[in-house]
């Protein structure tokens, strides 16, 4: 087994309850909702509605607050506080009696899913090497997909209250990890404190990733440099948000991921489990098992999130963007014509052909359009807008998730699923296109990589080029200036140019 794989699978696993936790409350209300009618609480339609809609707006709140603390504080602090905040919501909505107790519990759930969705892909992107990290990467939709499968099969047998002490063990096992969890190597480098991040590199790495290790300091030296030069860099994020949405290396990725989490939500990831009776119903007819084809395609999407695992650590991130976009596609047409032509005179009785279709749809959701937003958001941020940028991104996919469940009922009632299926399949031709033509191949490169190719930068032979790599014409010049960025940083350690040398 190669050296730090067993590390990294640890530090992903804890990542990996947590987001089973948050699947568990995407799907509660399912289980919740029904089992409270008859019951002491009892909840009017507009409150059931609020019960649903709290949670994208709570997490659009956690992402926001995400950046301060994830930059300040570090990953593991961040994965600290989203745990414990996790753990409160559920506790809450135990103990609830009332609708305001559920709404406060779930509201807090929803603080800790915005903690998580900005931190979730940075951290396994940070501590992970580039021959692994897409497959640890899908593991994210995967564990959310089994967050929803089991709340859902848990709350078939037994009450609300008992299925939530379950699933309160899930963020409490999560927390117990963390604790065994090392800091990010990406977080310590960024705040200079060189020795620690060389040491949970190799803990997480072996002994045999030094090129890479050598490289993000290299890369960050250079950056402190250049505050060194600039004061402007040190400004707070905030004040330089003008200047930084221009750079390349940060509106790039944050486009593609506005892309991809159109393409995540439009093509049925978000909109099915709350409508899954509405699309079933309409798609195979009201003789159909619908309950039955519901958990039918929870089972599949669970088993092609693990089959993508192993395809997209073994196929390029383009290709796959691609196969699974054009399946999508294709089969949102199909579906589109099938309801038509059903609508419209053909006598078709049978179950199997919609069946195919929609599981055909679910095929392309669970193999990449829902992993690939995850992979893609772990490997293309450079390290110092990795915060807010994936903040910006999972704002935007909040945003898109919430007008694409908002606007559906309406959709399918004035233009039918026909209309409604067809209007998507034009949207994700359209940005399937134009993610395509942005989209860098990642497989396979080291982080530092992706991000001097995002900058404009190129390589020969895995090196940057010459003149980019040369930080100044002269030895002397050189070893004066990280001189000055260890006074800066009270680095005592750097105290002469053969000090500077073996400290790189």
């Amino acid at each position: 087994m190669e050296a730090g794989l067993l590390e990294e699978c640890f530090v992903t696993a804890a990542v990996g309850l947590n987001i089973i936790s948050f699947g568990c409350t995407i799907g509660f209300p399912a289980i919740l909702l029904p089992q409270l009618t008859g019951s002491k609480i009892l909840l009017s339609k507009e409150q059931e509605s609020w019960y649903a809609a709290i949670l994208p707006l709570s997490v659009l709140i956690g992402n926001f607050v995400t950046p301060p603390i994830m930059d300040g504080f570090g990953r593991k602090v961040t994965h600290y506080a989203l745990t414990i905040i996790s753990l409160v919501g559920w506790c809450i909505t135990i103990i609830a009696n009332s609708f305001e107790a559920l709404i406060i519990g779930r509201f807090w759930q929803g603080i800790a899913a915005g903690l998580l969705t900005t931190l979730r892909s940075v951290l396994i992107g940070e501590c992970t090497r580039p021959e692994h990290r897409g497959a640890f990467l899908t593991t994210v939709s995967i564990s959310q997909a089994f967050g929803v499968f089991f709340v859902h099969l848990v709350g078939s047998f037994l009450s609300w209250q008992r299925t939530a002490i379950i699933c309160v063990f899930v963020p409490f096992v999560s927390l117990v990890m963390v604790a065994y969890t090392p800091k990010s190597p990406s977080w310590l480098l960024k705040k200079g404190r060189y020795d620690e991040c060389k040491e949970v590199f190799r803990w997480l790495r072996g002994s045999d990733a030094e090129d890479e290790l050598s490289q993000m300091i290299q890369a960050r030296l250079a950056y402190k440099r250049a505050e060194i030069k600039n004061p402007s860099f040190t400004r707070h994020w905030f004040i330089n948000l003008i200047s930084i949405i221009r750079k390349r290396e940060f509106y790039k990725p944050v486009i593609l991921m506005v892309i991809s989490n159109i393409l995540m939500h439009i093509s049925g990831a978000s909109t099915f489990s709350p409508y899954a009776i509405l699309i079933l119903g309409l798609l195979m007819g009201s003789d159909a098992n619908i309950y039955f084809w519901m958990v039918f395609l929870d089972t599949n999407r669970f088993v092609t999130n693990i089959l993508a695992i192993y395809i997209i650590n073994r196929v390029k991130r383009r290709t796959m963007v691609l196969a699974t976009g054009v399946l999508s596609v294709a089969s949102h047409v199909a579906i589109a014509c099938y309801v038509y032509f059903k609508q419209n005179g053909w006598d078709y009785e049978g179950i199997w052909l919609p069946a195919l279709l929609i599981n055909l749809q679910f095929l392309a959701v669970g193999t990449g359009m829902v992993p690939m937003p995850q992979v893609i958001g772990g490997e293309i941020f450079p390290l110092e807008y990795r915060s807010i940028g994936g903040t910006i991104s999972m704002a935007a996919g909040v945003g898109i998730m919430f007008v694409a469940l908002k606007t559906f009922p309406n959709l399918t009632q004035n233009v039918g699923l026909e209309g409604t299926y067809g209007l998507y399949a034009v949207i994700l031709l359209v940005n399937l296109i134009a993610l395509m033509l942005w989209l860098p191949e990642t497989k396979g490169k080291t982080l530092q990589q992706i991000e001097d190719e995002l900058r404009g930068d190129t390589f020969r032979d895995g090196e940057i080029l010459e003149e980019k790599s040369l930080l100044c014409e002269e030895e002397s010049l050189l070893c004066e200036e990280d001189l000055l960025l260890c006074e800066e940083h009270n680095e005592s350690r750097c105290s002469s140019p053969t000090d500077i040398q073996n400290f790189q």
